[in-house]
This record gives C-alpha cells, sequence and structure tokens, in this order.
C-alpha cells in the first residue's frame, strides 16, 4: 500500500511505494495505481524473488508505456514502512526534477575495464550535452549480484565519470544465492549491470554508515582462490579454524548469523571497509561476498550499536543537506541479520520508516569506486527551496 497522501497531477521530488500482493498482476497494477499517469523521469523497481521477474518487469512496463522502468531483484526490501520480505517497493523520479540516462552493461563474466571505462564515458557526455559541468549529479549502479565482479566494475566506471558520485548495490535473491537479475528495457537479465546518472535541481548528498571498528587482532590470506573469492588458510591455517580462533568463536556455530556479528575488515586509504564472509564449505575453506587477495590483511572486527550509528548518520545529512525528502538506501542483508540475530530489527525497521529510508537489502553495496559490505549506502534527496515542512 502506499503512504497516506494525496497523489500529485504533477508529480516532485520521488515518489515511494510499496505492494505486498500475492500475485505479479495484482502488485503491478497496485503499484501502477500509487504512481501519477505521466510526469515521471524513471520508476526503480525492487522486486522480492517471490515474483517472477520477467512476468513482473513486463507487466510494469504495459502499464507503464511511456516511463523508463529499471530495478534488480533483492534480499529483502527497505519499504516506506520499514523493513520488509515478499514485497515490491517502487521509487518514481518526477521528471520536472530529475533528468535520467541509463547504460546496461551486458556478460559480466567477459567484462573488460576498457569497455566499462567507454561505456560510462559515453554515458557521461551523453547526459551533460546540455548540461554543462558535473554539478547536479550523481549516480546509482544496479550490478548482478552473483557476478562476482563488482570490484572491477566499480572501478572502471568510476574512472571514467571523473567528479560524478556514485553509488548503488548487488542484486539478491533471498538467501539463496542462486541467481539475481537486473532490469532495463522491460526485460530481466543476469551478468548485468545498469548504470544510471540522474541530474537534479533537488540537494543531495551521498552517505555511507557502519556499526564495526577494527581490534588488534589480525589474519593474512595465505591460499585463496581469487576468482571464486575463497580463502583457504589464513595465517598458514585452514581458513575456518583460524579465523574462529581470531574472533574467539567455535567453529560448529558458524552460520549466517554469526558471520554476519563478526566480519573483518580491510584497511584502503585510512580507513577500514568490511570484508563480509557468505558462507564456510565442507573443506573449511571461507567463501567471501567480496574480493580477497593472497597477502591481504585482514582485521577481526568489533561492533557497536548499529542502532545508535544510524541515527548518528542520519542527524549528519540532515545537518549538511537540511530537510530530507527521502533516503534511497542499499543496505548488506548481513546487517539485517545481525539485527535480527540480536533482536534490534523491530526497532531498525521503525528508523528506517520514521526516516524515510527506502530500496533495498543487497549481496554487497557500491560506494564511490569501492564495493563493500555489510553497510549502509545510498543518497538522501533534498527538498525544493520553498517546499512544505
Amino acid at each position: 500500500m502506499a503512504e497516506a497522501e494525496s497523489r500529485p497531477t504533477r508529480p516532485c521530488g520521488v515518489i515511494a511505494t510499496k505492494s505486498k500482493a500475492a500475485t505479479v498482476a495484482a502488485a503491478a497494477a497496485e503499484i501502477c495505481d500509487q504512481l501519477p499517469a505521466d510526469g515521471l523521469a524513471m520508476v526503480l523497481i525492487f522486486l522480492s524473488p517471490h515474483y517472477d521477474p520477467h512476468d513482473f518487469i513486463a507487466a510494469m512496463t504495459a502499464r507503464l508505456p511511456n516511463t523508463p522502468v529499471y530495478g534488480c531483484t533483492t534480499a529483502g526490501e527497505l519499504s516506506p514502512d520499514g523493513w520488509e520480505d515478499n514485497s515490491v517497493v517502487a521509487l518514481a523520479f518526477a521528471a520536472d526534477d530529475f533528468t535520467v540516462k541509463t547504460q546496461p552493461i551486458f556478460g559480466l563474466s567477459g567484462f573488460r575495464v576498457d569497455e566499462g571505462r567507454r561505456l560510462g564515458n559515453e554515458l557521461r557526455q551523453e547526459l551533460l550535452r546540455n548540461g554543462g559541468v558535473d554539478d547536479g549529479v550523481f549516480g546509482l549502479v544496479l550490478i548482478d549480484g552473483m557476478c562476482q565482479r563488482e570490484e572491477a566494475i566499480m572501478s572502471a566506471i568510476y574512472a571514467s565519470l571523473d567528479n560524478i558520485p556514485l553509488v548503488g548495490g548487488s542484486a539478491g535473491d533471498g538467501l539463496r544465492f542462486e541467481r539475481t537479475w537486473v532490469f532495463h528495457d522491460g526485460k530481466a537479465y543476469t551478468d548485468a549491470a545498469l548504470l544510471i546518472l540522474i541530474r537534479t535541481s533537488l540537494p543531495f548528498r551521498l552517505f555511507k554508515c557502519d556499526n564495526f571498528e577494527p581490534t588488534s587482532t589480525k589474519m593474512v590470506v595465505t591460499e585463496a582462490d581469487l576468482e571464486q573469492r575463497i580463502v583457504k588458510q589464513l595465517n598458514a591455517e585452514p581458513a575456518a579454524e583460524e579465523y574462529c580462533r581470531a574472533v574467539g568463536i567455535a567453529d560448529s556455530e558458524l552460520d549466517p548469523f554469526l558471520f554476519a556479528a563478526h566480519p573483518v575488515l580491510v584497511r584502503v586509504g585510512g580507513s577500514y571497509f568490511a570484508r563480509s564472509i557468505q558462507r564456510v564449505s565442507p573443506d573449511g575453506s571461507l567463501r567471501f561476498f567480496c574480493a580477497i587477495d593472497e597477502g591481504m590483511v585482514l582485521t577481526a572486527a568489533r561492533s557497536r550499536n548499529s542502532v545508535a550509528a544510524a541515527r548518528e548518520m542520519l542527524a549528519e545529512v540532515r545537518d549538511d543537506l537540511g530537510d530530507v525528502s527521502i533516503f534511497i538506501g542499499f543496505e548488506c542483508i548481513l546487517r539485517r541479520l545481525d539485527a535480527e540475530q540480536h533482536q534490534f530489527a523491530r526497532e531498525m525497521s521503525e528508523l528506517y520508516r520514521d526516516n524515510r529510508i527506502v530500496g533495498f537489502h543487497t549481496y554487497g553495496e557500491q560506494y564511490g569506486s569501492m564495493h563493500v559490505n555489510q553497510t549502509l549506502t545510498g543518497v538522501a534527496i533534498g527538498k525544493r527551496a520553498g517546499a512544505p515542512q
């Protein structure tokens, strides 16, 4: 259901809606009934794998023939009413406030950095052709969450965009980790990514929030399968055994909830970023969500209060931006699992609802040139000058 507010005749800003209807047809109809008939630059769809992705994007495109519809599948949804499952969330961008250009990238398994840079540069030039400098422009990136190429893709795209800030998320598949989908031009694609460049007259700011800090405990990756993101040895010991020793747990406890509570960090440019573990294999190796490398130093993390950290981030953004109309968020599924395990999921969900953090739970987050884990990233959109408070 939509938020309880009247539908504008001429839309402004970003309109957020959701549906939990049981079927594709009913959910697409409910979403579209909540949106203006025209005046939209695009609609972004964040779709639970509960729905068939091909049928849903086809249904949405048929109902909105004059509006571009993009998006991806999720590991959970950040709806206007808080955290959801088995739902679809839609963000509609008003044409009066946003100009949008998109570039799909297909065949990520054979992705070439030079091709990524070329595509990014061409899209930037297309957007800026009539707009001058890059002020007022940001980028959203949606990537197949099973492609294992996010680092190369983000590095190439970021290098081609000069000073345009980037943020985004890796598509999800619930907790199945089998296949994820990205939506473009009325179809659902796997092994694909989507770069969306957005020019806006509204104030905005990118944000990143996590709740971990480094300890003095270090581990070195001494054997790994880089292509598959699998660590076989840490400190020249079997990876799972050494990880358990470092974070002080029993190896019999290893599951997604424990990995969510005990990520490891890497230091890049003076800052720490989480490198989260997806699962343990029968041979005791560890599969990661992010790229790893032999010789990489991993630091055991200490957690702090997630709710307090999120509140601090929200306050900082508002101090900088002023009134915020919506926070478009990309949040790692492991943050949700950690909140559920430690019984503060309801508090986090209510915080997101009260602050209009809308988006989806991911298999990884994009921020600048980085692919990261166990964070909340996104973009806060401010209000028009003189708009009602």
